[in-house]
């Protein structure tokens, strides 16, 4: 699955901005017990004012989340756990 997978339009009821996908090797895992692999990364948003990026599995089903003031600051606080594979982010077309 080399191929970007597209997230949903939403995710969680929030509006998908940005993306990116991992293709065969995940991003990363969650920290923790039962760690799940990161293959997709989202930044979406409720309100225009906030934005969370979401760290989703092979079925864009969101595992974690984070809170951040702006799409570059989501992107730019990308945790070290997630850069096993660069991500490319991709605009969502609304």
């Amino acid at each position: 699955m080399n191929q970007p997978f597209a997230p949903p339009d939403e995710i969680d009821g929030a509006r998908v901005l940005r993306w990116a996908w991992s293709g065969n090797e995940p991003f990363g895992q969650v920290p923790g017990a039962d760690s799940p692999d990161i293959f997709g990364l989202a930044i979406a948003t409720y309100n225009d004012a906030q934005f969370y990026r979401f760290s989703c599995d092979r079925n864009w089903d969101c595992i974690q989340d984070g809170l951040y003031d702006s799409i570059d600051e989501a992107i730019s606080q990308l945790p070290d756990q997630y850069r096993h594979v660069d991500a490319v982010w991709v605009s969502m077309s609304h």
